[in-house]
């Protein structure tokens, strides 16, 4: 699907139409594609000089991007950010000045600010140096797309190509939709004063991409009916986790992942039994309920899973389902030929997430709640929810399975999350926005 109609824009065009853009009255609209491989999600971005379409991992919780550009990074606009320097210090993360004894490139500079990138699916990280270089971003009014707009100095890491394991193959580095001030959102909100908000809308299908919107708090028009999904949207409070979980931490800085509070989980409208100290994120960071595109699938902890699985089989038999064989990861499994499908997928109960009282509620139907998957005996389909073990950090890891087709809005301005539940119950996916005008 053609998003441009020519990548050789020079500085100047952009230059132009950003002093003619109102981009107080756009967003900034990005693809975003389903990898059939690993079940992760990918931007499509325009970086360098000359501008080159760029494909990174889409990381909800990352503070910074990262690009590895140990192997070659071609471009006549990048800068290395001097050690000690106003906006080297203000990152928060960068380490002592080092020196590079090789010849000097994207990746090796002396005197220079060092970011730990990483990797947030292996968990493993590295020494970088930071760079700054040109960005560009297709707009959009909601319904049809804009002209590109450029970001001159966007801020992020050189990272070594070996940080790219267990990501898809065709992503060349990760970018950051994190609270910090340095993730895509942050820095494009920051350069443009548009309102500091985004939305999501994960592809369910491999072929045709999802969207992101970044600032704007609407309208975010579907086809065919061209529906506005944010007048669809429910809120409820971003929860603030007071300590980080990332490989390299830094005292006193909060989590840059987004936390909702779940008070409770329904099965068919029928609340689970689950010990409520678990959703509360506490003074060391433990607990709570996270938004992941990390996690293909949502985790639960030991006890919560147990409660889910058990009251949803309970539920399912009277239905008529009965279990069959087990499909790793997954315990719960169907025989696909006794499941009904509805416009909302399989026909099994329903799985709601109650967050601040019980008519806010974030409901799973089937098409989020079950994965239909190869059994030993035919196709079955899967429960698609994981036990996170005993003792996890995150109580409730909310996956990438549970969050397609769904528009998601994450609101900083207001410190809200929003949530549509299915958009399928308005007949359109999150394949259907207008990228071409």
């Amino acid at each position: 699907m053609p998003l441009l109609h020519s990548y050789s824009f020079s500085f100047s065009v952009f230059f132009i139409i950003y002093l003619l853009s109102p981009a107080h009255a756009i967003s900034f609209v990005s693809p975003i594609q389903k990898d059939d491989s690993t079940l992760l999600y990918s931007l499509t971005l325009f970086l360098k000089t000359p501008l080159q379409p760029t494909r990174l991992h889409l990381d909800l919780g990352a503070s910074f991007t990262w690009v590895a550009c140990d192997a070659g990074y071609n471009s006549s606009t990048y800068q290395h950010i001097p050690c000690f320097s106003p906006l080297c210090n203000s990152i928060g993360h960068n380490l002592s000045c080092s020196n590079c004894f090789n010849a000097p490139s994207p990746s090796c500079a002396n005197d220079t600010c060092s970011l730990f990138p990483e990797n947030s699916v292996t968990r493993k990280t590295a020494i970088s140096t930071a760079l700054t270089d040109s960005l560009a971003l297709p707009t959009s009014d909601g319904s049809t797309q804009g002209p590109p707009i450029l970001l001159s100095s966007y801020i992020f890491s050189c990272s070594p190509t070996s940080l790219l394991e267990g990501l898809a193959n065709n992503v060349t580095g990760l970018v950051a939709f994190g609270r910090s001030n340095y993730s895509l959102p942050a820095q494009v909100t920051n350069t443009f004063s548009v309102p500091r908000c985004f939305a999501l809308c994960l592809p369910r299908s491999t072929s045709d991409p999802g969207v992101s919107l970044i600032g704007s708090v609407g309208p975010y028009y579907f086809s065919p009916q061209k529906i506005d999904l944010s007048k669809s949207l429910v809120y409820t409070p971003l929860v603030l986790n007071p300590v980080g979980s990332t490989v390299v931490t830094y005292a006193g800085e909060p989590s840059d992942e987004y936390y909702i509070n779940v008070t409770a989980i329904n099965v068919n409208g029928k609340p689970i039994q689950i010990n409520s100290s678990l959703l509360t994120v506490d003074e060391n960071g433990f607990g709570g309920t996270k938004l992941s595109t990390a996690a293909p699938y949502t985790v639960l902890e030991t006890s919560i899973y147990n409660a889910l699985t058990e009251a949803f089989v309970n539920e399912s038999s009277a239905l008529n389902l009965t279990v069959t064989n087990a499909v790793k990861p997954f315990s719960v499994c169907y025989p696909a030929a006794d499941v009904i499908v509805t416009r909302v997928g399989p026909g099994v109960p329903t799985v709601d997430l109650v967050m601040q009282s019980d008519d806010v509620f974030w409901r799973v139907f089937g098409s989020n709640s079950m994965v239909r998957i190869a059994g030993d005996g035919g196709y079955v389909w899967c429960l698609g929810f994981v036990d996170g073990g005993v003792n996890p950090r995150t109580a409730v890891v909310i996956g990438g399975h549970q969050m397609e087709d769904n528009l998601l809005q994450f609101d900083s301005d207001n410190n809200r999350f929003g949530f549509t539940s299915s958009v399928l119950l308005k007949g359109t996916t999150c394949s259907n926005f207008n990228f071409v005008s």
